[in-house]
């Protein structure tokens, strides 16, 4: 890190820069004119691109001032925070405005005091180091609040997934149904609801185990996804063996056809059940019901509506669709 001192009058420079020197200071770049300043700053020079602590720099200087080169540096973000003292012979109150209005911090008289000259190039570089220390910790807390706001994003849909299918939970159902039936009641559009559940599951897991009843969830809640094509279309483990599928801007005719397609492929994935008694292999029992524009029912209603489809669908002999009709306003 670096002092530069910015003075067309080559005595002014040896005399700043052997005062720092003294002091301890040994990385002192001096430049002669505003021109070269902007050189230094922009990696122009051999040194290539430089870390600088502190600016001195003289005000009155040919073709450019000091007070337009400080306006210039402060122009470049890489350089806001690094303090410019001006030197000057002068202390009329005009000129020091000017300088200050340009982003100097402070000024220091010609002819220069040794002792005032390295009072206020310490406490400049104080500042600095503090404000470098300042919006380091500042920075340190938004990645550590971006972190744990991650974080939290991750727990948040972690606690709405199943952690055995990877897909809704019950919790995220419930919110799904809810916000699904307030915005399908502001905009007049039907919504449907789907309650499937495994046949003979529990003679699987005899059969099979447990593990391979695992493996069976997982793939009924795969082939599930994988059938459903639309964006709005939303699947959840429901409980145990059941899944639910809410249909949003879906009717009644609508919705039955996308729940055999759900039965189909998952009588087509042909996942082996020795012991249903059904078929061969695993199928699944379907209750569907939709409630229309202008109908009062609760998300509860719908639920209930669609198991007693479901029942239906149990009772009369499994692996089919049931439809539970509700009163259509018209």
């Amino acid at each position: 890190m670096a002092i530069v001192i910015v003075d067309d009058t080559i005595f002014s420079l040896e005399v700043l820069k052997a005062f720092l020197l003294s002091a301890g200071y040994l990385d002192i770049i001096t430049v002669q004119s505003a021109a070269e300043l902007y050189q230094l700053i922009d990696g122009y020079t051999e040194r290539g691109i430089v870390e600088i602590d502190l600016i001195l720099m003289d005000i009155v200087m040919p073709e450019i001032d000091g007070i337009e080169a400080c306006r210039n540096v402060k122009k470049r973000e890489s350089l806001v925070d690094v303090p410019v003292i001006m030197v000057t012979a002068t202390t009329e109150i005009e000129g020091l405005q000017l300088a200050f209005s340009a982003g100097a911090m402070d000024y220091i008289k010609k002819p220069l005091d040794r002792v005032e000259l390295l009072a206020r190039v310490r406490s400049a570089l104080r500042l600095k180091y503090e404000t470098y220390r300042r919006k380091a910790r500042e920075a340190e807390l938004l990645e550590v609040t971006r972190q744990l706001k991650a974080a939290n994003e991750r727990l948040q849909n972690l606690s709405l997934l199943d952690g055995l299918t990877g897909i809704a939970n019950r919790r995220s159902f419930d919110q799904r149904l809810l916000q699904e039936s307030r915005r399908t009641k502001r905009e007049n559009s039907p919504l449907s609801l789907i309650i499937l559940d495994i046949d003979y599951f529990k003679a699987f897991n005899d059969t099979y185990g447990h593990l391979k009843g695992d493996d069976c969830l997982k793939k009924v809640a795969f082939t599930l996804n994988q059938t459903l094509k639309r964006p709005g279309d939303f699947t959840a483990r429901y409980g145990g063996e059941e899944f639910a599928v809410v249909l949003p801007n879906t009717d009644d005719v609508g919705a039955a056809i996308i729940a055999e397609e759900l039965r189909v492929s998952i009588d087509a994935a042909k996942i082996a059940h020795i012991n249903s008694s059904c078929v061969d292999h695993v199928t699944v029992s379907i209750g569907v019901v939709t409630r229309f524009p202008g109908q009062a029912d609760t998300p509860d209603d719908l639920i209930m509506a669609a198991d007693r489809a479901l029942y239906r669908s149990k009772h009369e002999g499994r692996n089919q669709v049931s439809v539970e009709q509700l009163v259509k306003i018209d």
